[in-house]
């Protein structure tokens, strides 16, 4: 099983993924992909410190799936969020 780590960035509430390089970035194939559970828990760890700084509200781990070298979210409900806002400002 290959996981990301998503949560939401603070000061925009946008949705966003553990880079490689320890930022956050709202492209889920920017993401830090890892498939065993010590890395699992090393991305954890990175996510709980960013959102005791106050970076991101709400880390967790995500299913993702590669196809022809994209990532796609496994669930449904991750694949809505990773795709952005459902509704745009302004829209009502």
């Amino acid at each position: 099983m290959t996981q990301v780590l998503t949560a939401n960035r603070l000061d925009d509430g946008r949705v966003v993924f553990l880079t490689p390089t320890g930022d956050w970035s709202p492209d889920l194939n920017d993401a830090c992909t890892v498939s065993d559970d010590d890395a699992a828990q090393e991305l954890s760890a990175v996510g709980a410190l960013a959102e005791a700084a106050c970076t991101v509200i709400g880390p967790y781990l995500i299913e993702v799936l590669e196809d022809e070298g994209q990532l796609q979210a496994a669930a449904i409900r991750e694949a809505i969020r990773a795709a952005g806002p459902t509704v745009q400002a302004g829209q009502f």
